[in-house]
């Protein structure tokens, strides 16, 4: 019999996938399933970066690319990071990716051993755990509240940070909680974060433009610890580019040199197509994206309005990403018929059964109460999942 390794072993499959999976299944059967599960816009990529794609096949871009990227498409997230984010990164200080996933895992897998603690405020996106634990480092997770809008407070950082403490990894916008971090609230982290000199903090920024609260405010502004954050961000969410598999980090230099290393045995340099579309979007005016933002908070908007109309449900307002991420304990210990309701993971497979909706356990982002529910879909599909939620939900007793 095939013995897989430890490390595959202890590996946890992405509740998001496996949800999407089951879906498709579903849907196989001949089932209406609506899902709600999968982080992917519903918007096509813009047809300037498709033009710029085809221009860059017509020209023979179709050979091994450098490791950390095209000098040119580093030259152009530089100057974005200049222009959006106020931030200085040189070209070599940032490394291009397969996608921002891939950016994290090299981060994390250049600078995790055994045993070194890393800390992730939950709500989390799924993967920071399990790339962790795959790199033997130990994941610390602090907890955050519906009540506090799940975003964590400088007290409880300090409180986290020990001797073995190298690393944070937190996301704002935040995929699952849609929470997003003010500059006062970023700058009183970055108080606590300066204290501790070997602590390296991985800020995701990956939904950075889907964001309804006035200006993205990134963590690495703060000059007392620029040489201590890494920014992930990348073309997946905003610019619907989600299959061109383009991330990419600003970091320090020997962070920069350290991903370029850890590529080069895993990946090499990512698609050279696509970083040739991806230069057409990271130098592209985001006010081009005003449409598609105003379009996600309507469906925000339609989600929080509808999901308020459920009893029991609870909502925070966030301010960015297309999810929400509502506390759904009061259902804890209902049932309908023989199906009784132990815990979140029920909660989303009873709905998936009985309302044909897909959503996601919020056991996967760090908070067992809740649920997160993606509303990158139209209109009209979320008001029927939605309608279909609350029929469901009012048979729980």
């Amino acid at each position: 019999m095939l013995e897989f390794s430890d490390r595959l072993n202890n590996m946890e499959e992405s509740a998001t996938l496996a949800m999407s999976r089951l879906s498709r299944e579903l849907k196989a059967q001949g089932k209406d399933i609506i899902s709600l599960s999968l982080g992917e816009p519903d918007f096509h990529t813009p047809q300037f970066i498709k033009d710029a794609a085809l221009e860059a096949m017509n020209n023979n871009f179709t050979t091994y690319t450098p490791v950390p990227g095209y000098d040119d498409l580093r030259e152009s997230i530089s100057k974005k990071f200049k222009r959006d984010n106020n931030l200085n990164y040189s070209k070599s200080q940032i490394v291009v990716s397969t996608g921002a996933k891939q950016s994290l895992a090299n981060v994390i897998l250049s600078l995790i051993d055994n045993g070194d603690e890393v800390i992730i405020p939950a709500p989390y996106w799924v993967s920071y755990i399990e790339i962790v634990k795959l790199a033997g480092g130990t994941p610390i997770v602090v907890e955050s509240t519906i009540e506090s809008d799940f975003k964590v407070t400088p007290t409880q950082l300090e409180q986290a940070i020990n001797a073995k403490t190298k690393m944070m990894i937190f996301s704002t916008p935040c995929n699952p909680s849609g929470s997003v971090y003010s500059k006062s609230e970023l700058e009183a982290l970055s108080k606590v974060i300066e204290k501790h000199p070997k602590l390296v903090v991985i800020s995701d920024e990956i939904y950075e433009h889907i964001n309804f609260s006035g200006k993205h405010e990134s963590l690495a502004q703060f000059e007392n610890i620029y040489n201590q954050v890494v920014t992930v961000n990348g073309v997946s969410k905003a610019w619907a580019m989600t299959g061109w598999r383009i991330g990419y980090i600003g970091a320090p230099q020997e962070i920069a040199d350290a991903c370029t290393k850890m590529q080069g045995q895993f990946t090499s340099g990512t698609c050279s197509i696509a970083q040739k579309a991806s230069i057409a979007a990271v130098e592209a005016d985001p006010s081009i994206l005003t449409d598609m933002v105003a379009a996600f908070k309507n469906r925000r908007d339609l989600v929080l309005k509808k999901l308020n109309d459920i009893k029991g449900i609870k909502v925070n307002i966030p301010e960015g990403a297309f999810y929400v991420f509502p506390d759904i304990s009061h259902y804890f210990g209902k049932k309908n018929n023989d199906q009784v309701i132990n815990n979140a993971n029920d909660l989303c497979m009873y709905l998936l059964n009985d309302a044909l909706v897909a959503v996601v356990s919020g056991d996967a982002f760090g908070d067992k109460n809740c649920i997160r529910i993606s509303y990158a879909t139209s209109e009209a599909i979320l008001e029927q999942a939605l309608d279909r939620m609350k029929i469901s939900l009012e048979k729980l007793n």
